[in-house]
């Protein structure tokens, strides 16, 4: 072997020897489908735990766009289980690229992605969880209560479920005694990835470090 002192510089040379179109998600077996798409969880959730949340989302939505059972012709090419685990995991990764919302400050991103969950799975409790005290936060109260009052009729013994719901009722009797039902307007453009700027929403002070303790350390 070559002598070669601590700190020399090294130089490579490189030759490229081929080129290779990525495939279309849409052309391969499901299998391979559920293959890619949970490897890309996983890179996220790796993402996720060194709090590289921007790259954290990337990855979920990667494996969302692998993570089907449809093909190029329109059709659909799964059979029963397959489809049953592209959902599961689909289940997850949205979870938690809602999780990876919360944490880049993407309320309205949050909220969209947990009615995802709910299409594919109406009794998602955490996604109801979520949901529902981001829309009592955005004053969406009705809205809110429907979505927690389901969660709370399935997981009954959730505590904080309970504490959800109590700080509900207490915002929705201030609003009435005080007759301000007014809500905040939610505008601008929706971006999948990003935390939007200047987002006009204004969320109470302890908002963010409730949710982020119930919900935002958590992936799977």
């Amino acid at each position: 072997e070559p002598d070669i002192p601590p700190w020399a510089p090294l130089l490579y040379q490189l030759q490229l020897l081929e080129i290779r179109k990525k495939p279309d998600p849409l052309t391969l077996p499901i299998a391979d489908r559920i293959r890619i798409g949970n490897k890309k969880r996983e890179q996220g959730n790796f993402h996720f735990q060194r709090e590289e949340y921007s790259m954290a989302a990337r990855a979920y939505c990667m494996a969302l766009d692998v993570l089907t059972t449809h093909s190029l012709d329109g059709g659909d090419g799964g059979m029963k289980t397959e489809e049953e685990e592209v959902r599961d995991y689909r289940v997850k990764c949205l979870n938690n690229l809602a999780t990876a919302q919360l944490k880049l400050e993407q309320y309205c991103e949050a909220l969209h992605t947990s009615r995802d969950v709910l299409t594919l799975d109406p009794n998602n409790v955490k996604s109801l969880y979520r949901a529902g005290k981001l829309l009592s936060d955005m004053g969406e109260y009705k809205e809110a209560m429907e979505m927690l009052k389901r969660a709370l009729k399935l997981e009954p013994a959730t505590k904080a479920i309970h504490i959800e719901l109590s700080k509900l009722v207490k915002r929705q009797s201030e609003a009435k005694y005080s007759g301000n039902g007014m809500k905040p307007k939610l505008s601008g453009e929706y971006k999948p990835f990003y935390p939007l700027k200047n987002n006009p929403l204004e969320f109470p002070g302890s908002f963010l470090v409730a949710l982020v303790v119930a919900l935002g350390h958590l992936v799977t």
